[in-house]
């Protein structure tokens, strides 16, 4: 019998086929990032069995324990994608393979200084504030030009693309005019020569509306795993 994480993969994956379909995008071209925080090792376990490779994680602590848990499996790769304190960022930059979640520069420098020499650089995002919401972690698209130039500068990393969380809310519309901002935002840099092919954007409840305004990378954590319990995190 399939295990309900196996279900839910096929479920999400059939979801992102028909959203590239729709929206005349290559099949396979935008990856899905399965969202694990505050899920145990069997639930990353059973999510591995079904396919799939790109985990992501919001908090240091668990990234660091999950690492280590699952280290016997080949291909993984960690996303690091929630608000990043400068003073823990030594263990993203040793164990993470992306950080979607880089919003100033304080924290991309100290990621460049302790990612290890022997490891390949580390694939950064930015975060922007698409929505303009206090509550929301993110630069700003007015300090978005400075911050990438700057970023794109620093050995260690490789400076892919942009993140966003939009604000929580039913109209498409809405949804689809802050996911265009964030594609307006990776074309313009790519149009003053940074060389950006990332947009991390959408997840559970909107990955249809950020594949059709151009998302490269999903973020979905409850399709697949559930509801989550916050208790123990």
């Amino acid at each position: 019998m399939d295990h309900p994480i196996s279900r839910a993969l096929t479920d999400v994956g059939a979801r992102l086929a028909a959203a590239e379909q729709v929206a005349g995008r290559p099949a396979g071209s935008v990856t899905l990032l399965a969202v694990s925080k505050t899920f145990p090792e069997p639930a990353l376990r059973a999510a591995y069995a079904a396919g799939a490779r790109q985990f992501g994680e919001n908090y240091v602590q668990e990234l660091t324990v999950k690492a280590a848990a699952l280290a016997d499996l080949p291909d993984l790769v960690w996303h690091f994608i929630g608000p990043l304190q400068s003073n823990k960022t030594r263990p993203v930059a040793e164990l993470a393979h992306w950080v979607h979640s880089v919003d100033r520069l304080k924290i991309a420098e100290r990621l460049a200084a302790q990612r290890p020499e022997h490891l390949p650089a580390l694939n950064v995002c930015l975060q922007v504030n698409v929505s303009g919401e206090a509550s929301k972690s993110g630069c700003t698209p007015e300090e978005l030009p400075r911050l990438a130039r700057a970023v794109a500068a620093l050995p260690r990393l490789t400076l892919r693309g942009l993140m966003c969380i939009p604000e929580p809310t039913p109209d498409t519309a809405r949804q689809a005019a802050q996911f265009a901002l964030l594609r307006e935002l990776r074309d313009q840099l790519v149009a003053d020569g940074l060389a950006l092919d990332t947009l991390s954007m959408g997840m559970s409840a909107d990955l249809e509306v950020a594949v059709a305004e151009g998302s490269t990378i999903v973020r979905v954590g409850t399709a697949i795993f559930g509801a989550r319990d916050y208790s123990h995190s």
